[in-house]
């Protein structure tokens, strides 16, 4: 009836106007895909900073002043130089270009953009999904998802400090803050803050531009100190032992389980000294490219002619047994090509490396240079972990740099994980992509980017002497502003299709 649908119209409004009142005094907004909340709790915080040793708050800021118009000027060079190499890597054929792309900027977004404007106040909101990464990055293609937390909590730590930076700035030039926020857009962490726009519009064009270059200033100072972290990881991590080695799965010995364990130090793969995880991946990737090390031993070993067998590849296997401690080995002989099976690791205990037989060469030792006979791919490799024997490896190379997990440091007790350090360097070096990136992205004199508030502020305060005119002003401010938003969206249009290509 009339009534009964008067009162289920009546009563379903109520309970939206009760939800939508119950998220305004919590200071939330939902939305498809978007969810936001903002807050005063931090406006004391950001006052108390605004106000300690403000001599130094003025030469702190003077500096990301200068830093934020030279950071538009390097952006935009950026961006030219990133675009003409994807564009050389897209016409051109030779692999080596695929190298060289080291600048390649790759920007995801969100309807939120970097600045609203409303009748009381505008919002400095950053656009913290614009993720410049210097390589394209995507979550699940080239980004392992074991990562994901690294990125995203990188990447709001980035945008917290980058919005603090413009919150201290306005207090200092005494614009009132409304509130601080953060966001999520699908997956995407974010932040911003809320400025009075009727403060902000009565300050001088220096003044505001420092507001607008305090978020990327910011940003730079937190790239540099994450820099720093790194380099004095060291230091930092005095309680852990210089390169060690752990394990994500068992790695058995060719001769048995004596394979590695967790802790132990790598010092050699072969006859390649490993001193870090980079020579750890170039000495694996060095024994993949070149053929089969040779070992120096005794010609009495060789005497033994045991049956050879063809293996489908054309090479040879003597070792019908399939042991665990026997390999069987080739060498030269007058003859041509013989083949022993030998005990693995008997054999090659103190034995030298070679590549023929005149390395082997000894005046009262009679000895041959032996290879494993081993499959096209397949490699024999000493792993040196002392104080233990070698672990004996054969297999490919990149099973072995797949089976375990380095690291530089390793705690030396055992109440620190040993993943600590890693967890650690990986944060950091997330945190100088990330936040270098929305540095360099949020420069770019482009439409709701701060760049287009930096460049506004910059023509307000260098042309009004010039050019008198104030919508000729705003006329080069478009035109300008029109290119960098051109360039940036070109450099991204690319970024993705590069991913989405290959």
């Amino acid at each position: 009836s009339p009534t009964e649908l008067l009162f289920v119209e009546t009563s379903s409004t109520t309970h939206r106007v009760s939800y939508e009142s119950w998220l305004a005094s919590r200071g939330l907004m939902m939305s498809p895909f978007h969810l936001r909340w903002q807050t005063t709790m931090f406006n004391r915080l950001f006052a108390y900073c605004a106000r300690i040793r403000p001599r130094a708050l003025y030469i702190w800021f003077n500096s990301g002043l200068v830093f934020g118009v030279v950071a538009m000027v390097g952006s935009v060079i950026l961006l030219i130089k990133t675009l003409q190499q994807t564009l050389a890597q897209m016409t051109s054929d030779n692999p080596r270009i695929g190298g060289q792309q080291t600048l390649q900027v790759v920007v995801r977004s969100h309807r939120t953009s970097g600045q609203w404007f409303s009748t009381s106040h505008r919002r400095l909101s950053l656009f913290n999904l614009f993720t410049s990464l210097f390589s394209v990055q995507v979550p699940g293609v080239n980004l392992p998802t074991s990562q994901l937390a690294y990125f995203f909590i990188a990447l709001l730590l980035s945008g917290v400090i980058h919005e603090l930076g413009h919150a201290v700035a306005a207090l200092r030039e005494q614009v009132r803050v409304n509130g601080f926020g953060m966001f999520i857009f699908v997956v995407y962490p974010g932040a911003f803050v809320d400025l009075f726009t009727t403060h902000l519009n009565l300050i001088s064009p220096i003044q505001q531009l420092r507001i607008f270059c305090a978020g990327v200033w910011h940003n730079f100072m937190l790239c540099v100190a994450a820099l720093g972290f790194l380099f004095l990881l060291p230091v930092f991590c005095f309680p852990c032992t210089p390169l060690e080695l752990g394990l994500r799965h068992r790695c058995d010995s060719a001769d048995g389980p004596r394979g590695l364990s967790v802790g132990d130090i790598v010092t050699g793969l072969e006859d390649c000294p490993v001193s870090g995880v980079e020579d750890w991946t170039h000495c694996l990737s060095l024994l993949s490219h070149t053929p089969q090390t040779g070992y120096c031993v005794s010609s009495s070993l060789c005497l033994f002619l045991p049956v050879a067998y063809k293996r489908l590849d054309g090479t040879i296997d003597c070792c019908s047994n399939n042991s665990l401690t026997d390999l069987c080995f080739s060498y030269t002989k007058p003859q041509g090509k013989g083949y022993a099976c030998m005990p693995v690791r008997k054999m090659v205990t103190g034995s030298r490396v070679c590549r023929t037989d005149e390395d082997c060469a000894h005046p009262q030792i009679s000895s041959v240079c032996v290879t494993p006979s081993l499959e096209n791919q397949t490699r024999f490799i000493r792993v040196t972990h002392p104080p233990h024997s070698h672990m004996l490896f054969v297999g490919y190379p990149p099973h072995l740099h797949h089976a375990v997990s380095l690291t530089n440091f390793v705690p030396r007790f055992g109440f620190l994980h040993l993943d600590l350090p890693v967890f650690i360097e990986t944060f950091c070096k997330y945190v100088v992509s990330l936040s270098g990136a929305l540095a360099v992205v949020n420069s770019v004199p482009c439409f709701a980017l701060d760049g287009q508030w930096m460049l506004n502020a910059l023509l307000e305060a260098t042309l009004v002497t010039v050019v008198t005119d104030r919508q000729k002003r705003e006329l080069i401010g478009f035109f300008l502003l029109l290119g960098g938003s051109a360039l940036l969206a070109a450099n991204v249009a690319l970024g993705l299709w590069m991913v989405t290509a290959r």
